[in-house]
């Protein structure tokens, strides 16, 4: 074997081998073992799994201002910044510093709309279910399958929807990348987050052949709650951070309604510390050099964090004879010309 082909586990050879129970332990940020719960560990791949090395999330003046407007005015935080610059983990750090539970994370796609993030009522199950209760001689009795008062059971609430439930503390909620979206959805987004409520049509309808006019329905968490004639609404208005990576613009009556952050490009101490909070002290000394070198490039180049992150784990976990080749083929630039 070469000497630049000793780190490789696949070596493309065509014959196999157990080359795999030599690979070393995943990074910390994409280890999913141990996971009883969806969201058990996601403070440790956000906020890294040795955050207590580091000093976690220290924002500046100015960020630091505009989080707690947005907590004491009980607006939508608005945080605008290139990929990797922390957009996301704004949100987990503050959930996690005051205690305000798992953050409820609504992922923006291109065809998101504003119904994705509310509820979802699969009205196609419920029929099936109907019809198999009418072959079996159940009919529409109580308790049968698809039975109005069981209605609850074929709705299940998005992460917007979760976060407006009653509660006498706030939800976080992660409105991820909002600029992905079609154009209509942050329009849509203004009544709901204005008002702090929203209906669901499928129980507002037979609210008063409801038990108390309550339906238990499933939220984002997975846990059953009751909604009390087909409205949601919040005592406490969630913490709601929307990412966007800057790629457009949003309209003025969302801007209106939201406190705008916006993040700059990261310095070295923040990069350090980034690095010292996920993969630990000794990993950020070694790799200092190509953080000095991310920061370099950053100035003309659109660079992320997580990918000085992987650089520094890879060099580092599979030590590499190309060390410096192989950390700028990890950090390639975002914005070069396709």
């Amino acid at each position: 074997m070469t000497e630049s082909s000793e780190w490789l586990i696949y070596r493309g050879a065509g014959e196999p081998h157990d080359g795999i129970e030599r690979l070393p332990a995943p990074p910390p940020w994409r280890d999913f073992a141990g996971r009883d719960t969806p969201d058990e560990g996601s403070e440790d791949r956000r906020l890294g799994a040795h955050r207590h090395l580091a000093e976690l999330h220290r924002p500046g003046a100015e960020e630091l201002e505009m989080i707690n407007a947005a907590l004491y005015l009980r607006r939508p935080l608005l945080v605008t910044g290139s990929p990797g610059a922390g957009k996301s983990t704004l949100a987990h750090s503050v959930a996690y510093e005051l205690g305000l539970g798992s953050v409820l994370r609504w992922s923006i796609v291109s065809r998101s709309a504003l119904q994705d993030g509310l509820y979802h009522y699969d009205a196609i199950a419920r029929l099936q279910d109907v019809q198999i209760a009418a072959q079996g001689g159940f009919g529409r009795a109580a308790g049968s399958p698809g039975a109005v008062e069981g209605i609850g059971s074929y709705i299940r609430l998005g992460p917007l929807g979760t976060a407006l439930l009653p509660s006498d503390t706030p939800r976080v909620l992660l409105i991820d990348e909002l600029d992905k979206s079609d154009i209509d959805l942050p329009n849509d987004l203004l009544n709901v987050l204005e008002e702090g409520e929203f209906a669901i049509p499928e129980l507002e309808r037979i609210a008063d052949r409801l038990p108390g006019g309550e339906a238990e329905v499933l939220t984002a968490d997975g846990v059953k709650v009751r909604v009390k004639d087909g409205r949601v609404r919040c005592r406490a208005f969630p913490f709601v951070v929307l990412t966007s990576n800057g790629e457009r613009d949003f309209p003025a009556p969302l801007m209106r309604r939201c406190i705008h952050l916006e993040l700059g490009r990261p310095d070295h101490n923040r990069l350090a510390t980034f690095v010292r909070a996920h993969l630990g002290d000794e990993a950020a000394r070694v790799g200092d050099d190509l953080i000095t070198h991310f920061l370099e490039r950053s100035r003309s180049e659109l660079l992320a964090a997580d990918q000085l992150l992987n650089a520094i784990y890879l060099t580092d976990a599979a030590a590499p004879p190309s060390r410096d080749r192989l950390a700028d083929l990890l950090i390639q630039r975002l914005d070069r010309p396709r």
